[in-house]
Formats: structure tokens, sequence, C-alpha cells
């Protein structure tokens, strides 16, 4: 399997097309482009509104992965920790740009739980590097959408 830096490059690639709805998103929040290409009515004119469906989406998913590394334990704290992500993106209580803050405090709680399940062995030991550096991506596109919405 070929690799870049250690990680294999069918999920690095997923991982870098998985980002570029929260690009268009926050460039079309700053102004950067117009209409969004290939995107449904509300998200190709609504870059706000794009980085948080889209966001919530990605938050549930990567909540999923956890839960798939939970299986790999017997500890059923991992189980119930791998839901809260997506239990507390969905039920984001915010409006406007407190929403985006909100789906990005969801992000960080996701990045810091990936750790334990990192530390656990549970991962895969090119998981923290590729989840970093997208992570790092997702929160500035989900910031820049803040001055949008705000």
């Amino acid at each position: 399997m070929r690799a870049i830096a250690g990680i294999p490059l069918a999920p690095l690639a997923l991982g870098v097309a998985g980002l570029i709805p929260f690009v268009a998103g926050a460039l079309h929040s700053l102004g950067v482009i117009g209409t969004i290409p290939l995107m449904p009515e509300d998200y190709a004119t609504d870059g706000v509104a794009l980085i948080l469906g889209y966001g919530t989406i990605i938050l549930a998913f990567m909540s999923g992965i956890l839960w798939g590394f939970a299986i790999k334990s017997d500890d059923p704290m991992l189980y119930g920790l791998s839901v809260v992500p997506a239990l507390l993106g969905f039920f984001n209580p915010g409006e406007g740009s407190d929403q985006l803050i909100w789906l990005m405090t969801c992000f960080i709680l996701l990045w810091l739980l990936e750790f334990l399940y990192i530390r656990r062995g549970l991962a895969p030991v090119w998981w923290r590097p590729m989840r970093s550096g997208l992570q790092m991506v997702v929160l500035v596109c989900i910031y820049l959408g803040t001055f949008a919405a705000a």
C-alpha cells in the first residue's frame, strides 16, 4: 500500500477531498467565491449553511469511526464517549456565529477524544498525524465562517 509520511494514500486522499466543502463554505463566507458549484441550492449560496450542514454530517461520521475503534475494546465507556460529539453537534443550541463556535467546540472535543482512543491502541499509528492535519483545516474553515455569520 502506498503511503505519504506513513499515512496510507487512500485515507489521506479521501480525507483531503472531504475538506472541499469546508474550504468552499469558508471561501464563500468571506466573499472570495460566489455560488458554490455542485452543491444543493441552500448550500450553493450560503457558505455558513454549508459549513454547518456538512460539518454536522462529518462530526457524526467521525463519531462513528470512534465507535468502530471502541469495538476493539471491552470498555463500555468508549462506546458512550464515541457518540458524544455527534449528539452535541446535532443539538446545536446557537444562532448565527454561535452555531459555528459550538460546531468548532464539538470538533475540538472529537479531536481530544481521538487521543484517548489512540492512547488505548485502538486507532492505527498513522491516525493522529492524518487527523491532526485535517482537523486544523476544518477548525480554520469553521472559524472563518464565523465572520460571515456574525
